[in-house]
């Protein structure tokens, strides 16, 4: 499902692509469900392209979403109830021990949050198991046709 949530840079929260169309996506809004086009000239970025610094390998946002969820136990997060940067960090900390504490700001770990709470309240929760039996129905489906195709 991730793989289908977009951002574009400087348009507030988080975009399901509905279809594509001659030089532009079309977009629905999570939060209104108003639909726009994003042009090729704006920055779309995937949910599922984006990933999270760790000190060993980057760790893909769905699995980092999924540790957030487990921690949260399925709530949003209320960011404004942090004292400051540093109980945001230690929070943060707690769900994913291993992330980069140089490389990731904090600004980027209220964007996680923000991200989440958007999912959440999209009626998101599930960030990585309908994308992969879509791959394999895919696959399969690949694999078929190619059976077809060779008879």
């Amino acid at each position: 499902m991730i793989k289908r949530i977009v951002s574009i840079a400087g348009k507030p929260g988080l975009f399901k692509l509905v279809s594509q169309g001659k030089n532009m996506l079309i977009v629905e809004s999570l939060a209104t469900g108003k639909r726009m086009p994003a042009y090729a000239h704006d920055k779309v970025i995937s949910l599922a392209d984006v990933a999270i610094y760790t000190n060993d390998e980057d760790m893909p946002l769905a699995d980092v979403l999924e540790k957030v969820a487990a921690r949260a136990e399925g709530k949003p997060i209320d960011v404004k109830a942090f004292a400051d940067d540093a109980a945001i960090r230690a929070y943060f900390g707690e769900i994913l021990p291993e992330f980069d504490k140089e490389r990731v700001y904090t600004t980027d770990i209220k964007k996680l949050f923000s991200w989440y709470n958007q999912l959440i309240a999209a009626g998101i929760t599930k960030f990585k198991d309908d994308e992969i039996a879509e791959d394999k129905a895919a696959e399969a489906a690949e694999k078929s046709d190619e059976a077809e195709a060779a008879k």
